[in-house]
């Protein structure tokens, strides 16, 4: 070992400079002499280190040489081509003993540094500093010598080369990846080894992910996809992830921007490799997460989720509009005309310079508009859902910010669900008020789903397809579906019927986009109390496919249609969307629509039959869609429905808004014996078998609900089965109208005028006609018919006929129901009509016992055979032995006595 040379000749001509008085460390990095040049200096490193070629005593050893060469000049890429020859070891400072050593092959070198990795890694040695391939703490050279600049030199050396290939021994695979050696997630992600390894796995498993199902590369065909239709972002199902990169589904919701950023920059790798121009249409590419299995509510949102990957759900009931927002920011020096920057510019605060490189002063600086990067910007009001809203609690809600394409995908009233980065950012105003550092939390959104027909189509899978085609087969679908509504309540055939033509609705039409008329179908459910009103309209809350629930008494004219606020981010008047607008293609439930105030129900007219609602405030002039069903239900005049007034009379409402309904359903309370007991039979049976503590050992079979009606023995569909059929329906089936039979529809609408005109009850007008096409549309959609039949147009006709019949006082019903009879006979089986003319007829006769005997005792009515068979022959029903051997009549306990000729009912 020999002293380092102090003066500046040796010191330029010395392989490996050193500090004074240190030893000369032998290095087994090869020094380059290049032998065409004679310049002093020349095999010292180019980007070595400046404080290498001081001295001891701190003058500057070689500062500048009097006939220097320029190392950026033309040639500069000349000082780093490759020359094979000087990649040589100096032998001269290799060990002493070297001659003792065999040389080692390339295979058997790799053996042997991955046998004494492996070594210091079971021993413990290494802790504290990263393996090789990661950052290190420290400047030092690594285990086999080439400092950090020597290998920098090496990249530069090949990239003149114009190898572009990574070099693998730079950065090492990491085989646990999830040992964070005692990092958080969010800092081991940043740094450069795992950084590499997410990067280069999730290109993997973008590349060669092969769908089980489809047998096809599934990522390659989204991306091919994504680039035919020129958007800039793709969906990849967090459970896939899951299953092929555990690791990277573990610590994308724990940093979930970091991971994101990764997967984005991997995404647009692999995007380029397919399509190498694709960068001329879009920058950025953008991995979207979906299916993220656990769903937060918004008012679970706690500390705890922050900074983490959320996904939860609600209804949209503001947006802002798109805003530019700073993405990439250039600043011009005011001074010096000076242009600084890139600078990226986050969304916490504002990146400022400090000061102007150029001509070193500190400002001012302002953006220089052409050459700064915006992306679009909107910020939304995401609220809870009205049906999960606890009762007696106020909805919460949250500011979601979209950026990028999600801008401009949804509108107020739209249910979506939202996955992001729950995170938060500094708001003064939230200090004024407390007085202390608080921050409000907004959703950096990465993916939006809207839960609409549309997409709901899309989750059905082949297998339910196939059941729902299957399920429309059956002739008897329609009296399934409608013995399916509501399972739980006992009998109301008619309202059944009606909310179940009201979930499937008729065609909108809209000919010439001039004369737009509804599809809707809108429903009155008016009655006694204690006839399950209520229930039924919650069960339509559920089982339809998009639903809002409001009562009359807790809305107001604003609450249903729309209101105008000051929005608090951009200070413009916006329009917040009501009950109706929220409903928009779906159905809109108004419980207690008789406590409504008139001026508050004069509001919806409108929406009831233009289905939109125009607004004219704050200079705001503009019409809203609310293409829904209203299903109301309303209560008559002092508590109890007479049937001795008409509808008009019973009811609080005025014309306009009975003429918008297609459906009246009126519900007595009558006092029927052996219909009270099945009623009462059915209710225990119920709550006996839905009991939290019943198992299912016990399996106890209720009693059918529709065993007094044609419902009689119909098997119902499940409801998960009938929820997708309505979907299926509602979206895939448009009824067309060529084959109905006009002359029926206008007779039929002649003597309804004349009859309306003569009992002065509710007026009949064209919208009737209307609906009576719409409910022929809406039972051809229940079988999945494209074209409307004579069998649809007679059960619309049979409906509104029911309808406008049931809204007559009682002197009037019966004339009218003989006059119709031949309508309201359509697809109701002999029997159930015998029952009726026979319940008529014990009715009659128990009246006429108790007003003869008072309260006293008396013997069962009995009706003569020769009566029922009078009444049986005016709907051409010749023969009664069929009627007395059916289920039906057994089911409401009558009992025929041929010896007397006299049918008994049987309590």
């Amino acid at each position: 070992m020999s002293e380092r040379p102090t003066s500046p000749s040796a010191v330029m001509s010395s392989p490996v400079p050193t500090t004074p008085g240190a030893a000369v460390t032998p290095s087994t990095t090869p020094r380059r002499v290049d032998p065409t040049t004679s310049s002093p200096g020349r095999d010292l490193p180019p980007f070595e280190d400046e404080s290498e070629l001081v001295g001891g005593d701190g003058s500057r050893v070689v500062e500048e040489e009097e006939e220097g060469e320029e190392l950026f000049g033309d040639n500069m890429e000349n000082d780093y081509r490759h020359i094979p020859e000087l990649d040589q070891y100096d032998r001269e400072q290799l060990d002493d003993n070297a001659s003792g050593y065999s040389e080692l092959d390339a295979g058997d070198r790799n053996a042997a540094e991955a046998e004494m990795r492996r070594r210091d890694r079971d021993e413990g040695r290494g802790v504290g500093r990263m393996r090789r391939g990661l950052l290190y703490d420290d400047e030092s050279s690594d285990d086999d010598g080439e400092s950090r600049p020597a290998r920098k030199r090496r990249l530069a050396e090949r990239a003149v080369e114009g190898d572009a290939a990574e070099d693998e021994e730079m950065i090492e695979s990491i085989e646990n990846l999830e040992d964070l050696k005692g990092h958080s997630v969010r800092e081991w992600v940043t740094l450069l080894g795992p950084r590499t390894e997410i990067y280069n796995r999730f290109k993997n498993f973008l590349r060669t992910y092969v769908s089980a199902r489809l047998g096809n590369n599934l990522y390659k065909d989204k991306i091919r996809q994504m680039c035919e239709e020129n958007k800039s972002s793709f969906e990849v199902d967090y459970n896939v992830l899951a299953s092929e990169e555990q690791v990277l589904a573990y610590f994308l919701p724990e940093a979930p921007t970091e991971i994101l950023e990764i997967f984005d920059s991997a995404a647009k790798d692999v995007t380029l490799s397919m399509f190498p121009q694709y960068e001329r249409i879009t920058k950025d590419i953008h991995v979207r997460i979906t299916d993220l299995p656990l769903i937060e509510e918004l008012r679970s949102l706690r500390q705890l989720h922050l900074n983490q990957l959320i996904r939860t759900s609600g209804v949209v009931t503001s947006t802002t509009g798109i805003l530019p927002q700073l993405s990439i920011v250039k600043y011009d020096c005011d001074k010096c005309a000076y242009v600084l920057g890139p600078f990226v510019q986050n969304q916490t605060s504002e990146v400022k310079p400090g000061s102007c490189p150029e001509c070193q002063s500190k400002g001012p600086f302002t953006i220089n508009m052409e050459q700064t990067v915006y992306q679009n910007y909107q910020r939304i009001t995401l609220q809870e859902s009205p049906g999960k809203v606890t009762a007696g609690r106020l909805p919460r809600s949250k500011d979601v910010i979209l950026l990028g394409d999600l801008c401009n995908q949804i509108k107020p009233g739209d249910d979506i669900e939202v996955t992001g980065v729950y995170t938060n950012n500094y708001d003064a105003s939230l200090n004024i008020g407390q007085g202390f550092p608080v921050f409000a939390t907004v959703i950096m959104a990465n993916h939006i789903y809207r839960k609409d027909n549309a997409n709901a189509i899309k989750a059905l899978t082949d297998e339910d397809i196939k059941s729902i085609v299957a399920l429309s087969k059956d002739e008897r679908v329609a009296e399934r579906i409608v013995a399916s509504i509501a399972p739980s309540i006992y009998g109301h055939e008619d309202i059944k019927r009606a909310i179940a033509l009201a979930l499937f609705g008729g065609e909108a039409k809209n000919p010439g986009d001039k004369h737009k008329v509804r599809g809707d179908i809108n429903v009155l459910v008016c009655g006694d109390p204690g006839t399950a009103k209520s229930q039924f309209l919650k069960y339509t809350e559920k089982i339809a496919p998009r639903a809002i629930f409001t009562t009359g008494q807790g809305a107001s004219a604003v609450g249903l249609t729309a209101y105008v606020q000051r929005s608090p981010v951009t200070h413009e008047w916006t329009l917040e969307a009501g009950a109706l607008v929220l409903a928009d293609k779906g159905i809109c439930l108004i419980d207690e629509f008789d406590k409504m105030n008139e001026g508050d129900r004069t509001s919806i007219h409108e929406a009831m039959e233009q289905q939109t609602i125009s607004i004219s405030k704050a200079g705001i002039v503009t019409s809203l869609q609310a293409r829904c069903s209203v299903i109301a239900a309303a209560n008559p005049i002092g508590g109890r429905y007479d049937p001795s007034l008409t509808f008009a009379e019973n009811v609080d409402l005025s014309e306009p808004i009975l003429s918008r309904f297609d459906i009246l359903c009126v519900v007595r309370d009558t006092v029927d014996a052996v219909a009270d007991d099945h009623l009462a039979r059915f209710v225990v049976a119920s709550h006996m078998k839905h009991h939290p503590a019943a198992l299912a050992s016990e399996n106890l079979q209720l009693p059918d609900s529709g065993s007094s009606s044609s419902l009689a023995g119909v098997e119902k569909i499940p409801q998960e089965l009938l929820k997708k059929y309505i979907i299926y329906g509602r979206e895939k089936v448009h009824p067309k109208l060529h084959q109905m039979d006009k002359d029926k529809v206008a007779k039929m609408y002649s003597e309804l005028r004349r009859e309306s005109m003569a009992t002065g009850s509710i007026p009949i007008t064209v919208r009737h006609i209307e609906s009576m096409i719409r409910m022929a549309e809406a039972h051809a959609r229940m079988h999945l018919r494209e074209y409307v039949t004579d069998d649809d147009v007679n059960m619309a006709i049979r409906v509104m006929l029911e309808s406008f019949i049931d809204t007559q006082k009682f002197s009037v019903m019966r004339t009218m129901k003989k006059n119709f009879t031949k309508y309201l006979s359509f697809k109701r089986d002999n029997n159930e009509l015998l029952v009726f003319l026979l319940r008529q007829l014990l009715h009659e006769q128990t009246t006429f016992l108790r007003s003869r005997y008072g309260g006293a005792d008396h013997e069962p009515a009995a009706v003569p055979e020769r009566d029922l068979l009078d009444r049986a022959r005016q709907i051409n029903i010749h023969n009664l032995q069929p009627f007395f051997d059916s289920p039906i009549f057994g089911a409401n306990n009558f009992m025929h006595d041929a010896k007397r000729k006299v049918i008994v009912q049987v309590i």
